[in-house]
Order: C-alpha cells, then sequence, then structure tokens
C-alpha cells in the first residue's frame, strides 16, 4: 500500500466505483479502499445472514426464511431509468458486459387513497383512474405539446417559453388539476418536493421525456434492475478498474486522512502503512474527523424499512417487482413515500417472497411512524428491519484541499439524484463537464 497513486477513493458506494471507472479509463492511476469486507458500502446487496448480523447481532435466522445464498437485499433500492445517466455511464465505462438487466414490471403512484398505474401506453392513459375523463383530455393535449417541442421550431411552442415560464404556469396553461400535477411531478418527473413548481418549466420537461423515452424503449415501466442485486454494480466497477490498471483493498480499516499544515491531503493510513496521492474521492462517512474537524454537515434523515413479504403488493396486478410513490400532497407530508418492490424475478430472494422497500425523508421525531402510509399497502408483513441514516453532504467543494466527498444516498428509489452527484464531483474535481461518449453496444435488458 506504500504507493503514490493519481487518486484514492474510500468507499464502494455507486458514486465512488462510478468515479473509480472513470478516472481508471482516463487512464489514471486509482487505489480503490473499503473498510466493509464487501463491495457496496452503504448500497451493498446483503445475505440473509448479513442481514440479521447488522440488525440483529446473536439472533439466528428463522429456518422457514430458505437458504441464505439466494437472498442479495439492497440495503439503499434503487432503480435505473432505462434511458437515464447510470445505464451511459454502465455503456460508457462497458461494465454492461458483467451485468445482466431486468425490467421492473410496472410504476404505480398512490392517489386519493388508492393504488393506480403510471399509464405506460395510451389504452392505459384512458382506463386510467387517475382522472376523469375531461381531465384526461387536457392531460392529453399537455403530453402530445412536451412530444411535439422542438427548441427551433416557434410553431411547437404554443406562446410558451419553457426557459421563462415556470412549471406552475405550464401546468395552468393547460388547466390540469392539482392531483394531475402532483402525480405528473412526483411519479413521472421524479421531483424530490413542490419547489419545481416556481422553477423554470424546462427542467421538468426533460425529465418527463427522460420518463417517456425510458417507458418506450421496453414498455411496462421506464425502470431495470441488475440481476442478483444492486451489489453487482460496483463489482462490476471493480472488475473494470482491474482492467485497467486499477487496485481494490477490501476490509481495509482507514485509520487517518492525512493532510498537510494547510489541510491540504496528501494520503491515507491504515495501520501502519500509507498511500499517497494528489487527490482522495470518498464517502462522508470517512470524513466525519480529520485532523478534530468534520468536512460534512447532516442535512436530514432518511428512514428506510426492508419489507419481507410472502405475496406481491396488494392491488398492483400480481407484479414481480413495481416502483410506487406516495406523493407529498397525498398523505400531508413534505416530502414524498418510495416504495421498490423486487422478487425472485431478480434472482434476489427465492421464490414465493418478496422484499419491499419503503423510505422517506424524516420529519418527526417517530420517523417509522412516518412510513405508515407505505407500510399500510404491503399487506401482511413476514419481517422488516428498520433503518435511520444521515444526510450528509460536503462543507465545500475540496478544490483547495483536494478531499472530495460524495452525498449520501436519499430516499429516492431511483439513481438519478446518484447521477447529479457523480456530475457534481466530476466537475468540481476537472473543472470540465462530464461527458459521456455513447458506445455501440447497449445493455442487455430481460423482459
Amino acid at each position: 500500500m506504500d504507493e503514490t497513486y493519481d487518486a484514492i477513493i474510500l468507499g464502494t458506494g455507486m458514486s465512488e466505483c462510478v468515479l473509480s471507472a472513470l478516472l481508471s479509463v482516463a487512464g489514471k492511476k486509482v487505489l480503490h479502499i473499503d473498510r466493509n469486507d464487501y463491495y457496496g458500502a452503504e448500497c451493498a446487496s446483503l445475505t440473509l445472514s448479513q442481514l440479521y448480523n447488522k440488525f440483529r447481532p446473536g439472533v439466528e435466522v428463522p429456518a422457514d426464511m430458505g437458504r441464505d445464498r439466494d437472498y442479495a437485499i439492497d440495503m439503499v433500492p434503487k432503480f435505473m431509468m432505462a434511458n437515464g445517466e447510470i445505464v451511459k455511464m454502465l455503456v460508457h465505462t462497458d461494465v454492461t458486459r458483467y451485468l445482466e438487466f431486468k425490467q421492473i414490471a410496472a410504476s404505480y403512484v398512490y392517489r386519493d387513497k388508492r393504488i393506480a398505474k403510471v399509464p405506460s401506453t395510451e389504452m392505459e392513459a384512458v382506463r386510467s383512474p387517475l382522472m376523469g375523463l375531461f381531465e384526461k383530455r387536457r392531460a392529453k393535449r399537455f403530453f402530445e405539446f412536451l412530444q411535439n417541442w422542438r427548441d427551433n421550431d416557434p410553431s411547437t411552442h404554443q406562446g410558451i417559453d419553457l426557459d421563462d415560464w415556470s412549471m406552475q404556469r405550464v401546468f395552468k396553461q393547460f388547466g390540469l388539476e392539482p392531483g394531475t400535477c402532483d402525480f405528473i411531478g412526483h411519479a413521472m418527473a421524479l421531483h424530490l418536493d413542490d419547489s419545481y413548481m416556481q422553477r423554470p418549466a424546462r427542467e421538468t420537461y426533460e425529465r418527463i421525456i427522460l420518463y417517456t423515452s425510458s417507458m418506450a424503449r421496453f414498455g411496462k415501466s421506464p425502470y431495470i434492475y441488475p440481476l442478483y442485486g444492486l451489489g453487482e454494480l460496483p463489482q462490476g466497477f471493480a472488475r473494470l478498474s482491474a482492467i485497467y490498471g486499477g487496485t481494490y483493498m477490501l476490509d481495509k480499516p482507514i485509520d487517518e486522512i492525512v493532510v498537510d499544515e494547510s489541510g491540504r491531503f496528501t494520503g491515507v493510513r491504515s495501520g501502519e502503512e500509507i498511500a499517497r496521492a494528489s487527490m482522495v474521492i470518498g464517502d462522508p462517512s470517512y470524513f466525519r474527523d480529520v485532523r478534530g474537524k468534520s468536512l460534512v454537515r447532516e442535512t436530514a434523515k432518511v428512514v428506510r424499512a426492508i419489507c419481507i413479504l410472502k405475496h406481491p403488493i396488494p392491488n398492483t396486478d400480481s407484479s414481480d417487482s413495481v416502483q410506487l410513490i406516495i406523493p407529498q400532497n397525498q398523505v400531508g407530508r413534505k416530502h414524498d413515500i418510495y416504495i421498490a418492490e423486487v422478487s425472485s424475478a431478480h434472482n434476489v430472494v427465492p421464490k414465493g417472497v418478496y422484499v419491499a422497500q419503503v423510505s422517506t425523508v424524516v420529519e418527526t421525531d417517530k420517523p417509522e411512524l412516518e412510513l405508515r402510509p407505505g407500510l399500510d399497502l404491503l399487506g401482511e408483513i413476514h419481517d422488516k428491519f428498520v433503518t435511520v441514516a444521515p444526510l450528509e453532504e460536503p462543507v465545500d467543494s475540496g478544490r483547495e484541499n483536494q478531499i472530495f466527498i460524495t452525498r449520501s444516498y436519499d430516499a429516492t428509489s431511483h439513481f438519478e439524484t446518484v447521477v447529479e452527484d457523480v456530475h457534481d464531483v466530476w466537475r468540481r474535481i476537472t473543472g470540465e463537464v462530464l461527458v459521456l461518449k455513447p458506445r455501440e453496444e447497449g445493455a442487455q435488458v430481460q423482459g
């Protein structure tokens, strides 16, 4: 370990692994270390025994749960948009050669105290209980406007300026009801709260186009998910990094982030060994105490419940996997509640078992109670593991001290916010925008 590298990466979470692969492919000499003995850090996929060991140390795994090796349960549930940036990153770095993906069967939204499918075809839109007859016509005009929009063709603009008009003004122009705006803004554009309503409409336009183009790619839903769980992603990046000369070390304690007199990063100490590099990239948990000073701040907390079910989520057409979003306004909250369900179809649990994860940003001193609207939709829960984790971010850009810190994983059940973080860190490191050149091959996806 006593060597000099271009970059040291701490933690094998998704953001760190993507950045490691991008740097390796760019020809940098990278050392990647994790204190855990498994890949994935906070977004690892654990076996049943690892799960019990983490949440209930010393408690024996019930015999009726099946074989340990049949489980790969994500600590942080995330799906990928079929046309999203994370898939482009996988293709760009060629990590897709190590992975197979399966589609998530359906996308649902909670509205007016019931679960409704987010329409994936025009026929579904016509039958959807989300809107009445007249509202469907208004929504149809709204979606046709988005699909037909061309920046350089004013005849498609209908007098609307996406860069000047707020999203609220655009919704109002088409006369859409608040409930319709809710499902479009939160279940399709995947906004975390309602602040987007006051921002320029282009941001939401681009998000909806991403959703609809991802939906069109494979039908049914816009989301895909790797077979054998999200833990496969960092392992894929590790293989790629090794091909390009990157070095990975698991189960390696980090005893000190070494900095010089000015606070600038010089290396990482583990026991008596010191690895030196001109910069370090890592998740917030490694930087809470650097020479007695925290380089991260807590912005919120996220509560997650991992629920083992013996049945699919009720009222989802017996789907083997779903994304279900409960918009904040539907349950009188400030943050949405996310539910992500996968099953044996994704090789993460035995047949007849389903994993549904419910997550949200903590707003009170009783976090688990805040998940109740989501938990109530799951039917009988066979077992449940609840975790509350801090949401942390760096206190500065890292340019001066060459310490580049990623953000914690939020409550969302999709990767779009992780992608934003990767872009942000890359910009801080290089001063340039990350541009991914598309390759010929595409991700392998099973139906």
